[in-house]
């Protein structure tokens, strides 16, 4: 995604990039080592995104935003917001209520973070993401100070009674985002 953002040209497409990894603790510009508290045998790689520290595993939607966000007349912020929205549309969907956080990107339900985010922009464009916990383990984010938030609960989809599977929440997510980002 870095060689794509800084190869691409001013009449490149966007692209939307929705994928798993395998289990693999990441480190925001920004991360303190502290909140990473015993990573185990988990591997730990520093990226280059904004925030702190988070984990991604087998049953998480990973989904890379390669945006001009400059041509689409966006800012930060806003990028962020839509991000969120279309999350939270989603939930909305299967009949759970969500929303954002002043504080802490990302959405919650309850008080539980379901959704982290992390951008980076160069040049007016976006790389990196969101990533949606839909049925995985969630041993490894008592592992860590998730966002930076020491205590956080984290949830997922499989936890909120939803049975999708990856596939249809791709689907659904990318239709979400589609819709909000054009």
């Amino acid at each position: 995604m870095q060689t794509f953002t800084a190869e691409r040209g001013a009449d490149t497409p966007d692209e939307l990039w929705l994928l798993e990894h395998p289990p693999v603790f990441t480190l925001g510009l920004n991360a303190k080592p502290g909140h990473l508290l015993a990573p185990g045998d988990i591997p730990v790689v520093p990226t280059d995104r904004g925030g702190q520290v988070t984990y991604h595993g087998p049953g998480q939607l990973v989904g890379y935003l390669l945006f001009d966000i400059a041509r689409r007349g966006l800012g930060v912020q806003r990028l962020v917001g839509l991000m969120e929205q279309a999350v939270i549309d989603l939930l909305a969907g299967q009949g759970i209520t969500a929303g954002r956080r002043d504080d802490a990107p990302g959405v919650y339900v309850d008080g539980a973070k379901i959704a982290a985010l992390g951008l980076r922009v160069k040049r007016g464009r976006s790389y990196h993401g969101l990533a949606l916990n839909v049925d995985m383990d969630l041993e490894p984010f008592g592992r860590i100070n998730p966002c930076g938030y020491a205590g956080l609960p984290v949830t997922q989809l499989r936890d909120l009674g939803i049975s999708l599977d990856l596939d249809a929440v791709s689907e659904h997510l990318a239709s979400h985002l589609t819709r909000l980002l054009g």
